[in-house]
């Protein structure tokens, strides 16, 4: 049920409030005690001529709140709303059991299609932590958009073109060992690119060869064309290696030179919609009276940009799925550029526009600074999944060494630590990367949250009883469990919010509430007792506990354990 728009109804029921917009002025309180939504009086002292507190008064006599509800509070100038405990607990119950791990599904989405292009790495280059910021938030904006009925397409729009395949084929060319590339691509590829940087530096006249490769594979030569189609599927096959222990696929792994034959529409296009104007000998789209540096659509040498390319991506995407939304998971760094873009589609009669989205993010660092693939400083994102398993699996081998499947658990839980830790901040934020502070079984972490799935399910398989949401009984709900149950109860609306707003991190803290709420139920009150319908009802209650946890953390591609 939603709660919000059932009291709006009967607000509404008052004809002094027939024709007032009130889904913006109800909120909710951030002491419970005040209950559970809250309407502010004082945007109605102008159209009900009176004192906000009067008002509250006057309209706490008028209102029939039940049974939704089972109190309303003038306190002050606020009228404050508490949903009656009954309906709040079988609607919730009712909703678990539908749902199960799918908890907090709608059809908002029926019909409309996502696109969610992210991850993106750059062939020929290391997957890096650098990576796992899009990767990640990516990933779980596509599993949200699931669960709300969109038709979601993942896309990898890999970066396979471009003046560095220029340079990565000279550099094959004049020092690559094919043999020794198959057998390690990545790094073999990383030194080839190191070194030509180094030696372009030395000699800045060396990048003309670096441009003459790549204008060769812009215009088909059969030598650039071979070697660049051999970097690019050694590369997917070892970025594949990587998705694979992340559980995450896409539809499309369509990057920059999928579109390099659309181009010479897309300039012909901006040609046609006056656009275009020469600058330095390069072709640009001003962009000057709406605020913006210009757009570079093609350089002096002739060459296109990836800024021309992204124009016939937005244009390819909405050919082919129609989008409702065209979201881009890219870091903030990016911002002037998806300005430029969206700003350059508009200006190209594109309505549709307004609907591609820019979600930007900060930067990860390590401890002893930032990345820089030119230079050779990386930090595998491969071998950060794997010390998380290694340091995982130290842990549980000294808290309880003779746990089954060992190392089946510390593959979901150091890699699910991962992924909460980078999923539970404002993607906004750069942050630095924390070992100590992402294992941690204790504090807001990941492997809490799956030691507390594991702790439900350790307390259900200890009572011998076969967990039924049939025993939960609202008679039987005590003040711990009714603010248990409220807090699992935002958790639907709290998908929604992280959808429109794509932050992952909404979810990933309303479910640590809701941990919390259970793990201070847990200690608070015993599971087994003589009472066998009291404890009946608990261990309901705890599997219906397990079941939330599950259908959340999944919403993160975060896997759960029965046991740690």
């Amino acid at each position: 049920m939603d709660y919000k728009a059932t009291l709006i109804d009967i607000l509404k029921e008052v004809p002094e409030l027939k024709d007032i917009d009130l889904e913006p002025i109800i909120e909710i309180p951030s002491d419970e005690t005040r209950g559970d939504f809250a309407m502010p009086c004082f945007v109605l002292a102008k159209t009900m001529h009176n004192a906000p507190q009067k008002i509250a008064e006057d309209l706490q006599d008028k209102l029939d709140i039940a049974p939704t509800f089972e109190k309303v509070v003038a306190v002050g100038p606020y009228l404050n709303f508490f949903i009656a405990k009954n309906v709040l607990v079988k609607n919730l119950v009712k909703k678990v059991e539908d749902e199960g791990d799918e908890f907090g599904k709608s059809n908002m989405g029926e019909g409309k299609s996502v696109v969610i292009d992210y991850s993106s790495p750059n062939i020929a280059k290391p997957f890096h932590i650098g990576h796992i910021r899009s990767t990640l938030i990516g990933n779980a904006i596509y599993r949200i958009s699931k669960r709300l009925g969109f038709d979601v397409t993942g896309v990898n729009h890999l970066g396979d073109y471009g003046t560095q395949f220029g340079m990565l084929i000279t550099a094959y060319k004049k020092w690559g060992d094919k043999e020794a590339i198959e057998k390690n691509p990545i790094d073999e590829f990383l030194k080839l690119y190191v070194k030509i940087n180094k030696e372009i530096e030395e000699d800045p006249e060396k990048r003309e060869l670096a441009h003459e490769w790549f204008r060769k594979l812009e215009n088909n030569d059969k030598e650039a064309k071979e070697i660049w189609q051999w970097m690019r599927d050694l590369s997917i096959k070892e970025f594949k290696k990587v998705y694979e222990r992340l559980d995450i696929k896409f539809e499309s792994y369509n990057g920059e030179a999928f579109y390099q034959d659309k181009i010479p529409s897309v300039i012909e296009e901006l040609h046609k919609k006056n656009l275009l104007v020469e600058d330095d000998g390069c072709e640009i789209v001003d962009l000057k009276p709406y605020g913006l540096t210009p757009l570079i659509i093609t350089k002096s040498n002739g060459t296109s940009t990836y800024a021309t390319r992204d124009i016939a991506t937005a244009e390819y995407r909405k050919e082919t799925y129609d989008f409702y939304k065209n979201i881009y998971v890219v870091a903030t760094e990016q911002n002037l550029h998806f300005k430029q873009l969206f700003k350059t589609l508009e200006l190209m009669g594109y309505e549709w526009a307004k609907d591609c989205v820019h979600v930007g993010f900060g930067m990860v660092s390590i401890e002893d600074g930032s990345l820089s693939t030119r230079k050779g400083k990386v930090l595998y994102l491969v071998d950060v999944l794997n010390k998380a398993v290694e340091k995982t699996l130290k842990i549980i081998e000294e808290r309880n060494p003779e746990l089954q499947n060992k190392e089946e658990v510390a593959s979901k839980v150091g890699i699910g630590a991962i992924k909460f830790q980078e999923l539970y901040n404002q993607r906004i934020k750069d942050y630095v990367f924390d070992w100590d502070k992402t294992l941690s079984f204790e504090g807001e972490t990941g492997p809490y949250v799956q030691y507390t799935y594991a702790r439900a399910n350790s307390v259900i398989e200890k009572s011998g009883i076969t967990p039924s949401f049939e025993d939960i009984k609202v008679e039987l709900i005590n003040e711990d469990e009714l603010k248990l149950f409220k807090e699992i109860n935002k958790l639907p609306r709290t998908l929604v919010d992280a959808f429109e707003k794509f932050e992952p991190y909404l979810i990933s803290r309303q479910l640590m509430q809701v941990v919390k709420e259970f793990n201070r139920y847990y200690y608070n009150n015993p599971f087994i007792s003589e009472d066998k319908n009291l404890t009946k009802h608990r261990i309901a209650i705890a599997e219906l506990v397990k079941t939330v946890i599950k259908s959340q953390l999944s919403l993160l591609g975060i896997k759960t354990v029965e046991r740690m």
